[in-house]
């Protein structure tokens, strides 16, 4: 009896995937102010949507607003029991920022400390960012 071969080759196996980076991480102050602002709000808050968009003198700043549902395109970042909304625009400029809040007598803001950062302009309102660098 001879056989006859199917001429199909054995399936390879796919590669795993590497882990995808988180985007954001939180500082505990940081986290703690978005539990803080959350769960004071007059509506239904499932946590704070971060962005980035063009304009002031060095060319982007940082947006921060209440995120009322979770968008289908929303990177979304879950640290120290809060949730983070990143604007997928976002996402490339954002990659491997830490969220901070700071309190002084003068002012209490979130500072965003990010490695895509490359100037800023004297009043701190407004950064310049790059794209991050993606290793293969």
């Amino acid at each position: 009896m001879t056989q006859i071969s199917s001429g199909s080759t054995p399936a390879s196996t796919p590669k795993p995937r590497r882990p995808r980076p988180q985007v954001m991480r939180l500082t505990d102050a940081a986290a703690q102010r978005i539990s803080e602002l959350t769960s004071r709000a007059d509506s239904e808050i499932v946590g704070l949507r971060v962005g980035v968009k063009n304009g002031g003198c060095a060319g982007q700043s940082y947006t921060v607003e209440y995120a009322h549902d979770v968008r289908p395109t929303d990177e979304v970042v879950e640290d120290k029991g809060v949730k983070i909304l990143v604007d997928p625009k976002a996402v490339l400029f954002l990659l491997g920022t830490e969220m901070d809040y700071k309190a002084d007598k003068m002012q209490a803001q979130f500072v965003f400390n990010n490695p895509n950062q490359i100037s800023a302009c004297g009043c701190g309102e407004s950064v310049e960012l790059r794209p991050a660098q993606i290793d293969g």
